[in-house]
């Protein structure tokens, strides 16, 4: 059997090399090729392309770089031509992915869709694409499922793949003592140079707490220590969990970070800051209210979302000082994420998830033995 997965971010990466790793221990002798990072091919994918060059963020750095985004588009095309999958997974990335699906289907390959794209928060018109040229989609928030039905589309609700990678804290201690912030800022260099600078202004703010990075396996530490001057700051790679069991609190970039730091259990502050002419554009397409994954799955705020001019040093401050220090708006926020676990139900998403493609995989393959 061979399969071809398309992953085009860090969150894509891990969740992908989770269901390949569900696949492997289902099915032997499956070979793996697409684009993904090191996460996925650690688990036994061949890369074609890797996500550090693929994350372009925003209206206007996609025009900036339409060129390379047209030639990934081809390559990708030639290379799941050459390489005559079985079936091809697309893993969010719908900017791209949903470029390539006709093109798959068109093919005769089965097109899989893990992870839904966010069209339920804009351009919504996409579900006539999806529903024209994927198989079948697998959502994994719990509301998604009712949104697909509204335009006659049965999708598989599997659950968060969250749940199975993270070291879930109890809830018994309100505060914990180790003094530790952690502090999130993104995996993209745009993002990072425009909201990292805020985030250490609080370091001077707090000095008696240890502010922690946890480093973006894209990034050099170089790029970070631009941003650190005199700042005292530890900054690790490849321990963004870890970070956080022992965080007291955390200011994260707005992203699949929010819902981790939420589910771990540490109270946090959301920030964003994109390009303006990138913002101005959201702001008249975008159909939701927030841009945390934890206050649209409640559908209320939980926490705090700092966003565009709103992300300054004063209101950070603020807002980081009412998480710290216990009390009821700390409890409140940690009792909100119980309800968020408890909302996303239980583990085995992943597992779940590689069980009904497999089944797809084989029934589509049987079918075509048997037009033969």
């Amino acid at each position: 059997m061979r399969v071809y997965v398309i992953a085009g971010e860090a969150s894509g990466d891990l969740h992908g090399a989770n269901l390949i790793k569900a696949f492997n221990q289902q099915e032997s002798g499956i070979t793996w090729r697409g684009w993904g990072g090191d996460r996925m091919k650690a688990e036994g994918l061949m890369l074609h392309k890797h996500i550090q060059d693929l994350a372009f963020m925003g209206f206007a750095e996609v025009i900036m770089n339409l060129k390379t985004i047209l030639r990934n588009l081809k390559s990708c095309k030639d290379d799941i031509r050459e390489f005559k999958p079985d079936a091809v997974i697309m893993i969010d990335y719908p900017g791209f992915n949903l470029r390539i699906a006709p093109f798959v289907r068109k093919l005769g390959i089965p097109v899989l869709y893990y992870v839904s794209p966010q069209i339920w928060a804009w351009n919504s018109n996409r579900v006539h694409g999806i529903k024209k040229h994927v198989n079948q989609v697998y959502c994994i928030l719990p509301f998604e499922k009712d949104f697909y039905a509204r335009y006659g589309m049965e999708v598989e609700y599997v659950g968060h793949p969250l749940l199975d990678e993270l070291q879930l804290k109890q809830f018994s201690d309100d505060h914990n003592p180790s003094m530790i912030i952690a502090v999130l800022p993104g995996s993209r260099k745009q993002e990072i140079s425009k909201i990292l600078p805020v985030m250490l202004a609080m370091v001077k703010k707090f000095p008696e707490h240890t502010f922690k990075i946890a480093g973006a396996p894209s990034i050099d530490q170089e790029f970070y220590t631009d941003f650190m001057q005199s700042h005292k700051v530890n900054i690790e790679y490849g321990n963004t969990y870890g970070i956080l069991q022992e965080a007291d609190a955390a200011l994260v970039t707005s992203g699949t970070a929010t819902l981790e730091t939420a589910l771990i259990g540490v109270p946090e502050v959301v920030c964003y800051s994109g390009n303006p002419i990138s913002y101005m554009i959201a702001r008249r397409v975008v159909k939701i209210k927030y841009i945390s994954l934890v206050n649209l799955i409640m559908d209320r705020e939980v926490v705090k979302e700092l966003i565009q001019g709103e992300l300054n040093s004063i209101n950070l401050e603020k807002e980081l000082r009412l998480i710290i220090e216990p009390g009821k708006h700390r409890k409140k926020m940690r009792d909100d994420f119980m309800k968020l676990r408890e909302k996303l139900g239980g583990k085995g998403a992943s597992e779940r998830t590689a069980i009904a493609m497999l089944k797809r995989i084989k029934e589509s393959r049987l079918e075509k033995q048997q037009a033969f």
